[in-house]
């Protein structure tokens, strides 16, 4: 029990799947637990009774909520193999933070309002134009370096490259091409799928898609 690790979490998520590449690159044991959004298990709500939603990482028992903090409790308790964040640098740790915080409010709320509203319509096209914008910002933090934090897989990378797997998703509904307006975000992805913490953990493109569909006509514009 003292060592145990349970990851309650949602095949598609890509908040859930950040915890589970930090796990990997760890090389941390853990126990997956998947959970229904529809029907929400008793070990959910009793870990998470504030926002009772996914992911939620027990370790010992006890909870740790909201992937961010996941991300850095995971670096923080097993620190002694592949630190995500420079454990000497505060203001590189502050930098990362800040755009993992971006990536949070903007990219997702942009993913979103792209499924959710219907095509043609203002709203749609401003959520397709706060897309390109939100991308094109993380490409030009990125640069020329091969990864966020520099030359080595880190933090902000594990945050970001999740929502790779919406890319395709993200074309579907908006009609535009990621590759052509951000080459180089699109260069850092290949990178990221090549370790295998991040080619065991994020889903299949197509299989997204279908999932926003589904999302569309559950909750989207009629």
């Amino acid at each position: 029990m003292a060592d145990e690790v349970i990851l309650l979490d949602f095949w598609v998520s890509p908040f859930g799947q950040r915890c589970r590449i930090a796990l990997l690159e760890k090389g941390i044991s853990y126990e997956y637990s998947e959970q229904s959004l529809a029907q929400k298990s008793d070990l959910l709500l009793r870990s998470n009774p504030i926002h009772k939603k996914i992911p939620v990482l027990l370790h010992a028992g006890r909870p740790i909520c909201e992937s961010l903090i996941i991300l850095e409790y995971i670096d923080e308790t097993w620190s002694d193999k592949s630190p995500l964040l420079p454990f000497d640098n505060p203001y590189a740790r502050s930098c990362a933070r800040f755009w993992a915080d971006y990536v949070d409010k903007k990219l997702f709320d942009s993913q979103t309002r792209l499924w959710k509203l219907k095509a043609g319509e203002a709203d749609h096209e401003q959520a397709k134009r706060d897309m390109v914008e939100t991308l094109q910002t993380l490409e030009k933090e990125l640069g020329e370096k091969d990864y966020f934090g520099g030359d080595v897989f880190g933090f902000l990378d594990v945050v970001i490259v999740p929502f790779v797997a919406w890319f395709y998703a993200y074309e579907r509904f908006g009609g535009f091409s990621v590759e052509e307006v951000c080459p180089r975000l699109v260069a850092w992805a290949k990178r990221c799928r090549e370790r295998e913490s991040v080619s065991k953990t994020i889903s299949d493109p197509e299989k997204v898609y279908e999932f926003a569909l589904y999302l569309k006509d559950k909750f989207g514009a009629k």
